[in-house]
């Protein structure tokens, strides 16, 4: 890779971004190495990973997300990400369609695209689909039935018991409602804002229970309408959005009742 030249375009959503490359036009030999290098906020670009614009393989679609995180590891979907990867086939002139399909490791997701005056991108709603349940769609292996869901089961580490939820938004997440954690006696529980997440994340990340590792949200509601948390995402660390965790986030918050369908 040294030497070489590769024309990229950095965009965000709420925070949450990514180094893209326009794959109709390069073709990058291996992507892993390159999200390691350009992902490196100190000696690289400075980004939560690569993500590689590429021509479809199906019929109908418009291009194929390829999504690598800051570790070079390979990741199945980003809200954020397939947010940008719309405005940038739109304002590049590879689609011209409103309603968009683009090609994912967890399937072909719909997007709807609005334009300023000026033609280009200022908004994107993601269809994401219906989240997965069941243990053995997320995956959680915890020995038990992997057709039953995981609601609010109890999970120790550190001496902290934790409420967790698991949920697939095609990549799996752990939800964990902080303010109900049990600690020890003596110990305080932290509120979110003071929560060492560079400690807990990759406790939750590689806990033997999720063979592919998992992005984890730490939840307090603050209201039936309103839920504040922190990710931290698998092969990322922690992100200032992630927007399959908001949506994990609020199908836990309604599995459990701490917030409205609408929240």
């Amino acid at each position: 890779m040294p030497g070489m030249t590769v024309k990229f375009t950095k965009m965000h959503g709420l925070g949450n971004d990514y180094v893209y490359i326009n794959g109709f036009e390069t073709t990058i030999e291996d992507p892993a190495e390159l999200s390691r290098k350009v992902s490196d906020r100190n000696f690289g670009i400075g980004s939560d990973g690569l993500i590689l614009i590429q021509p479809p393989s199906e019929a109908g679609s418009h291009c194929r997300m390829e999504m690598y995180n800051a570790d070079g590891s390979r990741g199945q979907m980003c809200g954020n990400g397939i947010r940008c990867v719309a405005k940038y086939v739109h304002d590049h002139g590879i689609a011209e369609d409103r309603e968009l399909q683009v090609e994912t490791d967890a399937g072909t997701k719909k997007l709807l695209i609005e334009t300023s005056a000026d033609g280009k991108v200022n908004e994107v709603t993601v269809d994401m689909g219906a989240p997965g349940l069941k243990r053995g769609e997320i995956p959680l292996a915890d020995g038990e039935d992997a057709e039953e869901v995981a609601i609010g089961i109890p999970l120790e580490i550190e001496g902290l018991l934790f409420q967790l939820t698991g949920i697939s938004m095609g990549n799996p997440h752990a939800v964990i409602r902080l303010d109900e954690t049990r600690v020890p006696e003596g110990v305080e529980l932290p509120e979110l804002g003071q929560l060492l997440l560079e400690e807990w994340g990759p406790r939750f990340e590689s806990h033997p229970w999720f063979p592919e590792r998992v992005n984890t949200e730490f939840v307090v509601p603050r209201s039936r309408t309103e839920l504040d948390f922190r990710v931290w995402e698998r092969g990322s660390g922690e992100t200032l959005a992630c927007g399959t965790g908001a949506c994990a986030a609020v199908v836990a918050g309604v599995l459990n009742d701490w917030c409205d369908r609408e929240a």
